[in-house]
């Protein structure tokens, strides 16, 4: 099997992230609160009927540096080796339903949960602003999960894990970091996305029952 890390539709959606985030983050300078207003997710206003294309716009927005190159390292990574798994056109409309599935999730959540101080803590308020692809990659990484859990990834480059351990870990940390720290976390979003993937995951194994018995075998080790 040829392994690329760079493939077609992932090194596309790589790209298109980071002329989005230049683009978005120029126009900022100029406007300023305007482009997050415009084009992130603000769960109060979809539920009002508003802003619905923020649902797709949000996916290729980020909150900095740091934000736009965790999620592009995973993107390359996870998305060229389940592009290569389950073809491209798969892939690519796993990443978009994923990231929609991870919208509403956090819409939802934040919507009906996160109208009190501590449900806001925990699943974000309605009048927060969420932006990022990590939702579209949790839905990537839910799908390995379930094809290949027992692939084994290095979490932030050092702690070996096999991927279905690794899932539920980041979910886990990722959502005590945010309840303990002041950082705003879509926690909600990525949890939408983990579950569109693992859905997805089980659709494929219950219809190619041979194929992905063997791709779990195969990287089983």
């Amino acid at each position: 099997m040829e392994r690329k890390v760079f493939s077609t539709y992932t090194g596309i959606l790589v790209l298109l992230n980071i002329v989005a985030f230049l683009i978005f983050l120029f126009w900022s300078y100029y406007s300023g609160d305007q482009v997050i207003r415009n084009f992130a997710l603000q769960p109060s206003l979809i539920l009002q009927g508003k802003n619905l294309w923020t649902i797709i716009t949000s996916m290729f927005l980020h909150a900095g540096i740091g934000h736009i190159a965790a999620n592009m390292i995973s993107l390359i990574f996870l998305g060229g080796f389940v592009e290569k798994l389950i073809g491209k056109k798969r892939f690519l409309g796993l990443y978009f339903i994923g990231g929609l599935v991870a919208s509403l999730f956090f819409v939802i959540f934040a919507g009906f949960f996160g109208t009190t101080v501590a449900g806001a803590k925990f699943f974000g308020s309605p009048e927060s602003f969420a932006v990022g692809a990590s939702g579209a990659i949790f839905a990537l990484g839910g799908l390995l999960a379930v094809l290949t859990p027992r692939l084994k990834v290095l979490v932030f480059f050092i702690i070996p894990m096999q991927m279905w351990i690794a899932m539920i870990a980041l979910t886990v940390l990722m959502w005590m970091i945010s309840l303990g720290l002041p950082i705003n976390i879509g926690n909600t979003a990525h949890l939408g996305g983990l579950v569109a993937g693992v859905v997805y995951g089980f659709y494929l194994k219950r219809k190619y029952p041979r194929k992905t018995q063997m791709i779990s075998r195969y990287f089983s080790n």
